[in-house]
C-alpha cells in the first residue's frame, strides 16, 4: 500500500463541457489516480465494497447501464405499465467535496446499524 516515489502524482484539475446545457457550462474533474493515497483508497474500497452492494445494492444505481438493465428488469417483472410515469432530474450546484470527518461518521454508523464491529477481522475503529 505505500505508494511509490516513481509513479505517484499529484491530482490535478480539468473540465468537460456539458454541450446538452444552455451556454456549455463545464464540469470539472479532479483525476487522482497514482496518488498517494490511491493504494489506501483500493485497500478499502475492496474491504467495504462487499457490504455496500449486500444491504444497498438493490436500491441504487450506479450509471447508465445500470439504470437500463434495471428497467429491462422491472419490465420483464411487470412493474413498468403503460401509464408509468418516468422523470428526471437536474440537481445544480451539488458538491462533490464530502466532509471526511462526516463521512466516517455515517460509514461507521452504516456498518453498526448493519450489525458489524469489524470488517474481514479489522475492527471498524481502525477501519475510522
Amino acid at each position: 500500500m505505500m505508494p511509490k516515489r516513481e509513479t505517484v502524482q499529484l491530482a490535478y484539475l480539468y473540465f468537460i463541457p456539458k454541450p446538452h446545457k444552455a451556454g456549455a457550462p463545464l464540469r470539472p474533474i479532479v483525476s487522482s489516480m497514482n496518488m498517494p493515497t490511491t493504494g489506501i483508497s483500493t485497500f478499502l474500497d475492496k474491504l467495504i465494497r462487499p457490504i455496500f452492494n449486500k444491504h444497498v445494492r438493490s436500491t441504487t444505481i450506479i450509471d447508465g447501464v445500470d439504470l437500463i438493465y434495471r428497467l429491462e428488469t422491472y419490465t420483464t417483472n411487470g412493474y413498468l405499465k403503460p401509464k408509468t410515469y418516468l422523470c428526471t432530474f437536474d440537481i445544480t450546484d451539488l458538491y462533490t467535496m464530502l466532509p471526511q470527518e462526516e463521512s466516517l461518521n455515517i460509514l461507521i454508523e452504516f456498518l453498526v446499524q448493519h450489525g458489524y464491529q469489524k470488517v474481514q477481522n479489522i475492527p471498524i475503529d481502525i477501519i475510522r
